[in-house]
């Protein structure tokens, strides 16, 4: 069946535009890096199958097999690359990163585990056999959207291997797997395994299994600072006890800034409120209403004591309890009906996370059930990530009741407030504590993981990693980008931290880039920087790591075309570059050694202007390639060993630093 190339939907028939993201099926997949997860399942014994049984008959029930594999791979948001013999190869991330990519994976070994035991009742009766399967899942990076297979990398190597370590029945994870579902499943680590084609064992970890809900893993340390934030949840509490009707608080900010983390404080302070609770699901079946009846579900006593037997009906339609004949407007006013009656009797706070995966009814409901409940004192509390407004610029409604509250990151000084409190007393290099929260820049979850891979750190060798869980989180925001904003920010990752709007004009022509630039300060991507070219713009990535992820999702020969063209439209404007031979040689140098990362490419091709001038040949483009990566490391040593020092805004460009010096 056809599948979109830009957002993996699997159509039953042909089409020329995808029916649902509207892409043009001639849209081929672009080529990038990402980090995926990808698993292996194969039948065990499949051989001695296939002596047993008729060819027709083995066909058929592998046949099955697959039909069952294939629907719990996109049950759970993966794509099938292919069936190779007895075995299948699915891979979570493609087309579209999801930052629980590896927990969908999981989710789906185990449901194929589970789910062979109904299909092989069916294959005993039909033909007398049962199968047995083993799993191996590994998440690492690869290179997707080549025209021979989705994924291609050593991830998908050692999943194959992981796989054939396994026996029967079990599912191996590789250790970045484990890193990235450690709080949602219970594993069994097993002695390091000497795989096949790896040079050193490779650790692995059984999975015995999965919970059903991961939940939200909160911090046990003190809240640092966000006292305006939970002055405003207090006050439209007290607002909606006293005024007997319903306020709307959304708590807006990305992942790790502290919404949970806030919203506990201030239930901690409450005092006879009743605590309502409920979450959107990223994805799966019967998601819609999913909050909606974890809410109901709490409020059951309440519900079964209602008079209007219209609400109990719809309500009851909605749990499964009952014939689903509601309408959604009648859905939203039996919620809000329960929601009135249970805060009469005392005030209600209904707290929604993840509101951002919210489907476009459910946010209705909520905005409907905000703006009409009346007589009785209620608090709904939502949690979302920018993406929400982005979709309803107009959350809210407009009404005098709600507000939203942003969460803007840690200054430096709360930061270091927070990783004292981690530290528990523990002592900590100064220079690496600045590093700590340079690298995190505000962001709590930053902080904690941080220091977390520092205290779980076999070797204490000063190093500050930055944790997979994290790198994910930003990978997915950036792969669900529209591809034309996602364009903008890899340009713009290539010229550093802080790039100008020019550069990226140069990288990607014919760009709208006023609306697209827009876009990305709106949703908190980048924001505007002071120029240093004039007559410029100039924007900052709102996050180093941001920058990092943009940049790392480049093949490494698109890199060097970019690189290249970059040194080309610096050149033009070396006489506002501050050290113009340093800058150039930086990005010349980074065009030849990417380059050189091609099999079979040769290095002296993206040294210098070959392409350009192709009359100057490949041999001077390689000398000339040489001469500004000297000329650069002579410039970087004569400015380390010069007294005094710039600041670092002022330093040389390298594109990991962001800075582009001016004369």
């Amino acid at each position: 069946m056809p599948r979109c190339a830009a957002c993996g939907h699997v159509s039953a028939e042909e089409f020329k535009f995808c029916p649902e993201c509207g892409v043009p099926a001639a849209a081929a997949a672009r080529e990038e890096r990402k980090t995926v997860t990808v698993l292996f399942c194969d039948i065990v014994g499949s051989t001695e199958l296939g002596e047993r049984l008729d060819p027709e008959s083995v066909r058929n029930v592998l046949g099955r097999f697959f039909e069952m594999a294939q629907a719990v791979v996109e049950r759970h948001g993966g794509s099938v690359e292919k069936f190779i013999g007895d075995a299948v190869m699915a891979v979570f991330g493609v087309p579209v990163l999801h930052e629980d990519d590896a927990l969908r994976a999981v989710r789906a070994a185990a449901d194929l585990r589970a789910e062979l035991g109904p299909l092989n009742d069916e294959l005993a009766r039909d033909y007398g056999t049962e199968l047995g399967l083993r799993v191996g899942i590994n998440t690492g990076e690869v290179v997707t959207g080549t025209k021979e297979r989705l994924a291609t990398g050593d991830a998908v190597n050692v999943a194959a291997r992981l796989e054939q370590s396994a026996g029967a029945g079990q599912i191996l994870l590789g250790e970045t797997t484990l890193e990235r579902v450690r709080d949602a499943v219970v594993a069994e680590r097993l002695p390091d395994l000497d795989l096949k084609g790896k040079s050193e064992a490779v650790r692995a970890w059984e999975l015995q299994d999965v919970r059903a809900d991961e939940g939200r893993r909160l911090s046990a340390v003190p809240m640092v600072g966000r006292e305006h934030e939970l002055g405003v949840l207090r006050s439209s509490f007290a607002e909606a006890v006293e005024t007997r009707s319903c306020r709307l608080v959304t708590v807006v900010g990305p992942a790790g800034v502290g919404k949970s983390r806030l919203v506990a404080e201030f239930l901690g302070g409450l005092d006879g409120a009743r605590v309502l609770q409920g979450r959107c699901l990223s994805y799966g079946d019967g998601i819609t209403y999913w909050p909606v009846a974890e809410v109901v579900r709490q409020l059951q006593g309440e519900l079964d004591e209602l008079p209007d037997q219209r609400v109990v009906a719809a309500l009851r339609g909605l749990l499964g309890a009952g014939p689903a004949t509601s309408s959604t407007e009648e859905i939203a006013w039996a919620v809000r009906k329960l929601l009135e009656a249970a805060a009469a009797e005392r005030p209600v706070v209904c707290v929604l996370d993840d509101v951002n995966w919210g489907e476009e009814t459910f946010l209705d409901l909520v905005e409907q059930v905000a703006a009409l409940a009346r007589g009785a004192p209620l608090l709904v509390i939502c949690m979302a990530r920018p993406d929400l407004l982005d979709r309803r610029p107009g959350w809210g409604g407009g009404s005098l009741n709600a507000v939203n509250v942003l969460l803007e990151p840690l200054s430096d000084v709360e930061a270091d407030a927070l990783i004292e409190v981690l530290l528990d007393g523990a002592e900590l290099e100064e220079e690496l504590r600045g590093r700590i929260r340079d690298g995190a820049e505000g962001n709590p979850l930053f902080v904690e993981e941080m220091i977390a891979m520092l205290r779980e750190a076999s070797e204490g060798d000063g190093d500050v990693a930055v944790p997979a869980t994290i790198q994910g989180l930003l990978a997915t925001r950036l792969d669900q980008l529209p591809p034309a904003e996602r364009a903008v920010l890899e340009c713009g990752a290539v010229e550093g931290r802080v790039f100008h709007r020019g550069a990226v004009q140069a990288l990607s022509p014919g760009a709208q880039l006023g609306s697209l630039l827009a876009s990305l300060v709106r949703k908190d991507l980048v924001r505007p920087d002071l120029a240093q070219l004039r007559g410029d713009d100039a924007y900052r990535f709102r996050h180093v790591l941001i920058r990092d992820a943009a940049y790392d999702a480049l093949p490494k020969s698109t890199r060097a075309d970019l690189h290249e063209q970059l040194a080309g439209w610096l050149e033009e404007r070396s006489a506002e570059v501050l050290e113009a031979d340093e800058v150039l040689g930086y990005h010349l140098e980074h065009a030849y050694r990417y380059r050189g990362a091609r099999p079979g490419c040769r290095r002296g091709r993206a040294g210098g202007r070959a392409r350009r001038r192709p009359a100057r040949g490949r041999g001077q483009a390689r000398a000339r390639a040489a001469r500004c990566r000297r000329r650069a490391e002579l410039l970087r040593a004569g400015a380390r060993a010069a007294a005094g020092g710039r600041s670092r805004r002022h330093a040389p460009a390298r594109p990991r630093r962001g800075a582009l010096p001016l004369r």
